[in-house]
């Protein structure tokens, strides 16, 4: 319990948790970034780490002076593209046998079924969508490795996706993260990241299985 009311914490006040790191460690923060998400997008079990919050708060921070942001952007370029491909790779790796993993401490099956819903839905603009969707974003390139796209194609999507999203969130907390409206606000932006892009990820999922069930009950 502790550790889930450390997480919430971070994710909720990660602007206080990062100019605190940025304070205590200087330029070791660029490695924390490349860290956390390399590991969100790059590890099918870690769903649960900040993504846009982190961005738009570096972008913030890089616009108070706290960070340099011809730094931070290349850095968390690379995590995410690295990331995603690592995640794709171990799709292609363990291909088929994810369908018979069951929940664990490890793995939600619901949110795999959410990301694998949305894929077959959008395609391989998913990898491109994802990007703005907590959760789904972890799992779509483990989903498109699985589903056994061409890495070609696969790392065209992932870096136009990368680049879109760290680039534009980033800027968005560069330009505007620091008016006092955003500040008096920014428990509120936070959620509304975080919320926001999944409940267009589970509507994505219901419309997908409403699809498969008309589909399956034939013409009437």
């Amino acid at each position: 319990m502790e550790i889930v009311s450390f997480l919430i914490d971070f994710i909720l006040h990660i602007d206080r948790h990062l100019e605190q790191f940025v304070i205590a460690y200087g330029p070791w923060v660029y490695a924390l970034l490349f860290i956390i998400v390399f590991v969100e997008t790059g590890v099918v079990v870690m769903p649960f780490l900040p993504g846009d919050s982190l961005l738009f708060i570096v972008g913030a921070m890089c616009g108070a002076g706290l960070m340099q942001y011809a730094i931070a952007v290349p850095v968390l370029l690379a995590a995410a593209i690295l990331g995603d491909q690592c995640n794709y790779s171990l799709g292609r790796f363990f291909g088929p046998k994810v369908f018979q993993w069951e929940d664990s401490r490890w793995f939600n099956k619901r949110a795999f079924g959410k990301a694998h819903a949305f894929y077959e839905l959008y395609g391989g603009v998913t990898i491109i969508l994802a990007r703005f969707m907590p959760f789904i974003r972890t799992f779509a390139p483990f989903v498109a490795g699985v589903a056994s796209m061409s890495r070609g194609k696969f790392t065209l999507f992932n870096v136009t996706g990368a680049l879109i999203w760290v680039i534009g969130i980033t800027a968005a907390g560069y330009f505007f993260g620091n008016l006092e409206w955003v500040r008096a606000n920014l428990e509120k932006i936070i959620w509304g990241l975080i919320l926001v892009p999944g409940l267009i990820a589970i509507f994505g999922a219901w419309r997908t299985g409403r699809k498969e069930k008309q589909a399956a009950s034939g013409p009437t």
